[in-house]
């Protein structure tokens, strides 16, 4: 979300429980606020509220697959441009789209509209051209227990980049593939961030050019605080970069500028894996890609 959009979250304090994906209702999630902020360029606020909600046979009535019952309600509101009667008739069809060529794929709200249906809930809109839009999707509350999957969150993660947007960027490409991410614009920030996460911090993921303090000093304050740590140094110099600076680089990887999200998420895996980077590799071979 830009900085011109409020997310304000109105969360109820007790709530039922739903028998759904985690991963699933986080998809849902991230389409509808794409789509609040695609339709405020100018800025606005997006409200995400959570409320039990008991459907009666009235209510019911004039949504066909909702059936009466308790249901967990999930509401995104937002202040943008709304949209037309015509509009909200297909707005769930595949390939539908109002966005311009190239800016959207028409499946995102299929998707939602695929998960909330699996899950037998319903999802109805509320919009009018230049009075924002609401969505609410109803999740029948679970009659029978529901356990709850713990499953061990990947070691947490340092990134370091100094452009707003990438930094963003590859948080949210990791935090997408389970990782946990914590965020620096420079590597003065990033320094004190470690030293109070030190002990849960397995793998920083750094720029190498940044002002204040360039990625390899950065390593070499970090290092010798902790000896097993990983680096991920990523840059648009690799050649410059992999010649000059090859000894020092031991327990590191490196991705050149432009990179793909699973280029990333497969190397960060990689290094995450391996109890060592050997010394004896070339970091010519290492450094350019191979993870062996």
């Amino acid at each position: 979300m830009p900085a011109n959009i409020d997310v304000v979250p109105v969360l109820a304090s007790t709530i039922g429980r739903v028998k759904a994906d985690v991963g699933q209702l986080q998809q849902i999630l991230i389409n509808l606020l794409v789509n609040a902020r695609d339709a405020m360029p100018q800025g606005g606020k997006v409200v995400i509220e959570t409320a039990t909600a008991e459907v009666d046979e009235a209510y019911a009535a004039f949504y066909p697959d909702l059936q009466p019952g308790d249901y967990v309600l999930l509401s995104i509101s937002d202040e943008g441009t709304g949209m037309s009667g015509e509009t909200r008739l297909h707005l769930f069809e595949p390939f539908y789209t109002t966005k311009e060529q190239g800016k959207g794929t028409g499946l995102g709200l299929s998707t939602v509209y695929g998960i909330v249906k699996r899950i037998g809930g319903n999802i109805s809109v509320e919009s009018s051209e230049g009075k924002g839009t609401t969505f609410r999707i109803y999740m029948p509350v679970a009659k029978e227990s529901v356990t709850e999957s713990r499953v061990a969150a990947p070691p947490p993660g340092l990134v370091v980049e100094d452009e707003t947007a990438l930094r963003r960027l590859i948080s949210l490409c990791l935090e997408k593939r389970g990782h946990r991410v914590l965020a620096a614009k420079d590597g003065a920030v990033a320094l004190e961030i470690f030293r109070q996460h030190a002990p849960n911090i397995q793998l920083v993921v750094t720029d190498v050019v940044m002002p204040r303090m360039v990625g390899l000093e950065l390593k070499q304050l970090i290092a010798p605080l902790k000896p097993d740590i990983k680096f991920l140094f990523i840059s648009g110099y690799a050649e410059q970069i992999v010649e000059q600076h090859c000894e020092s680089l031991e327990r590191c990887a490196f991705l050149e500028k432009p990179f793909l999200p699973e280029e990333l998420s497969n190397k960060v895996s990689c290094l995450l894996t391996q109890d060592a980077v050997p010394r004896d590799q070339a970091a010519s071979a290492e450094m350019k890609g191979n993870c062996s």
